[in-house]
């Protein structure tokens, strides 16, 4: 029998949307989410850097940092201290100006990165938000008539709806 995944408590950064978070709480079991400044208040001035160290050091055990910070990515302080305390630091990338889109990239992946999250060893986990265009039906069509064998055409006629049914009658 495998073992649970225990919960994980990972610190917010300023800009995720604290109303939307709290309302879906009992949605994520698998992670306490806490805004930073919920944390202490003077968290809210450290740098990157001094927030890890002060997450690691603190009296409640920290997984980590989320954040839209992508820049922490290439400060060479901030990628060692991260190194040194073996926090997870996730970093939603691509997001734009939107919280709410950047904390829905967070809630789709939280649950693997919770599952990956150990102390052993430091992590980094870049998120994207990048929006995509649709595709169009007719892709799909086409690969169901190559498997079948048969021309898009033809698995169009074969299940195509008459005037009739398409309009209800």
């Amino acid at each position: 029998m495998k073992a649970a995944t225990p919960r994980r408590r990972f610190a917010l950064d300023h800009n995720f949307p604290e109303p939307i978070l709290s309302g879906l709480a009992a949605a994520i079991p698998m992670a306490e989410l806490v805004p930073v400044r919920s944390i202490e208040a003077r968290f809210i001035e450290l740098d990157d850097w001094e927030l890890l160290l002060a997450l690691h050091n603190h009296e409640l055990h920290w997984d980590g940092l989320v954040t839209n910070d992508a820049n922490m990515l290439a400060l060479p302080r901030e990628m060692t201290v991260l190194a040194q305390t073996r926090l997870t630091l996730v970093v939603i990338r691509g997001d734009g100006d939107s919280a709410v889109r950047a904390t829905g990239a967070l809630l789709c992946h939280l649950p693997f990165i919770c599952r990956h999250t150990t102390p052993e060893r430091a992590q980094v986990w870049r998120l994207g938000t990048a929006q995509k265009n649709y595709d169009d039906v007719t892709v799909y069509l086409d690969q169901i008539a190559a498997k079948q064998g048969r021309t898009t055409e033809a698995l169009f006629e074969k299940y195509k709806l008459s005037p009739t049914e398409l309009s209800g009658g």
